[in-house]
């Protein structure tokens, strides 16, 4: 998917998409360990993909066109 095709996207589908794409590295990435890839440029294209689609979204959101995803509280240590 080109870069101008994901700008095109809405927020909501944007992060269908990546939801779905990571999901389909990580597939490939068990497939490429039980050695069951049959195409291992495939890994890249989605690397890359995802790499388009989070910076699409990180412009996004330093437009202020989205609003930011709240971060994750830090885990509390111990004493």
């Amino acid at each position: 998917m080109r870069a101008q095709e994901i700008r095109e996207l809405s927020e909501r589908e944007l992060q269908e998409r990546l939801r779905t794409t990571s999901r389909d590295l990580f597939d490939l990435r068990f497939a490429q360990a039980s050695r069951q890839l049959d195409n291992p440029m495939r890994l890249r294209q989605l690397r890359r993909e995802i790499a388009r689609m989070k910076t699409i979204l990180r412009e996004r959101e330093l437009a202020g066109e989205a609003e930011p995803e709240p971060a994750a509280p830090a885990p509390r240590r111990k004493k």
